[in-house]
């Protein structure tokens, strides 16, 4: 392939993708036609050339994206078509973190489509690629598994992932924690509630340091000016700051005059 054919094939990439974006934020015939258009121009880019992971990456994410907005079977062949794009993006990048993730979540939403078992080879499917997520990039997919794992009611590795996830910063937001319909017959079990308490707890003493290193600096800015100056006027003068470190007294009031004048004639 040529320079300019790959500097074409890139143009057009980057284009589909803005296209992905703008057809996941339509609907209707207008999304799908959209859909439509970024698809053949992602099979454009691969074409004579199946080695571009990104391509195909964003090609199943669309395809993800717009099973969303369908249902039975429709829904189902979108579904399985994004699994294809990331088992690819995958082959070509054994790396592609996303490839990786998404294509455990589209395996997890087909599973939920066809309403199989929670022993179905869809949900091991979902699980493998969240553990391959999870190899390419520690927590990345940890909640998810969490949530297979809630699904099964397998309450230790469901509370040890969700722990991986908390401590990796991988972990949503906890409402929608709270909603993830995945983890409803765990929701309710004392130590899913404990878990959920402490995402809320404050680590006070941490925030108390923080603020008392503040005051500290606010504090040593505010006094070292000052001592800067008076070193300043020490060094600049000897005779006045041996005067004013001085006890007052009458007698030393007239001993000053005389040394400030000393002082003065020296100068």
């Amino acid at each position: 392939m040529s320079f300019f054919d790959s500097i074409t094939k890139k143009a057009k990439l980057k284009a589909a993708i803005k296209q992905t974006t703008e057809a996941r934020s339509s609907e209707g015939a207008k999304a799908d036609q959209l859909f439509n258009k970024v698809y053949h121009d992602y099979a454009e880019v691969v074409a004579n050339e199946p080695l571009i992971a990104e391509a195909l990456y964003n090609w199943g994410f669309a395809l993800l994206h717009q099973a969303r907005t369908k249902s039975g079977e429709q829904a189902a062949k979108l579904y399985q078509d994004a699994i294809a794009k990331f088992s690819f993006c995958l082959t070509i990048e054994p790396a592609y973190l996303g490839a990786a993730i998404d294509g455990g979540v589209a395996f997890m939403e087909l599973a939920r489509i066809k309403a199989v078992g929670l022993n179905d080879g869809l949900y091991a499917s979902a699980q493998s690629y969240f553990e391959k997520a999870n190899a390419i990039q520690a927590g990345s997919a940890s909640y998810n598994l969490a949530c297979i794992y809630g699904l099964r009611g397998d309450k230790e590795a469901c509370l040890t992932a969700l722990e991986i996830s908390k401590g990796k910063g991988s972990l949503p937001a906890a409402v929608d924690i709270r909603e993830d319909p995945d983890l409803n017959t765990v929701k309710n079990q004392d130590w899913f509630v404990a878990f959920m308490e402490s995402l809320n707890k404050v680590k006070v003493p941490e925030v108390e340091t923080k603020i008392n290193e503040a005051v500290v600096e606010a504090v040593v800015d505010d006094v070292q000016p000052d001592v800067a100056v008076k070193n300043d006027a020490a060094a600049v003068d000897p005779f006045k700051a041996a005067v004013e470190a001085a006890p007052v007294s009458d007698e030393t009031e007239v001993a000053v005059e005389t040394v400030v004048a000393a002082a003065a004639e020296i100068k």
